[in-house]
């Protein structure tokens, strides 16, 4: 089997709409982003997408090429690489190793509660200089103490999902 034939056989239309952002609607439609679309004109079958806005059409690849402006090569290399894919492993072999859709939210989550803890933390080390008494008379800010308190445990928490993170790459 070819590369391009493991790539078509291993992603549908949809999955890589879907990867890429596009709300699929129960249809199996998409507003086409191949040109100025307001409603989903784009049918997205199991082995190859058709606008019937711009006439656009191909397989999964061709519809990656085209999102993205790449070689039909490229491409599919980006889809491996996106879903996964080992060129040396058989569909039925790729099938068994792809993420369950919780698994895939919990890792969203983690992803989510990384830039939460983040963005926190940089406030507070923003509050902790900003906020900061310029004379031991002055009355302290709410943020500067809350900044004092709190600075700590984001870096706490960051260290524990990275832990986990790194365990989970190890397996």
């Amino acid at each position: 089997m070819t590369f391009f034939e493991t790539v078509k056989n291993s992603v549908t239309v949809k999955q890589a709409a879907e990867h890429y952002g596009y709300k699929v609607n129960r249809g199996d439609m998409i507003c086409c982003p191949f040109h100025d679309d307001r409603h989903p004109s784009m049918k997205l079958n199991r082995d190859y997408f058709y606008c019937f806005g711009c006439g656009a059409t191909g397989d999964v690849i061709d519809f990656v090429a085209q999102l993205f402006g790449l070689s039909g090569y490229k491409a599919a290399k980006k889809l491996a690489y996106d879903f996964g894919i080992d060129p040396d492993k058989s569909p039925a072999a790729v099938a068994l190793n792809k993420p369950y859709p919780l698994a895939r939210a919990f890792r969203d989550g983690e992803m989510y509660c990384q830039r939460v803890l983040c963005d926190y933390l940089h406030l507070l080390e923003r509050w902790k200089v900003e906020y900061v008494p310029q004379s031991p008379e002055d009355e302290l800010d709410d943020r500067f103490v809350e900044a004092c308190h709190m600075i700590e445990y984001p870096s706490l928490y960051l260290i524990c999902i990275y832990a986990g993170m790194k365990s989970e790459a190890l397996k």
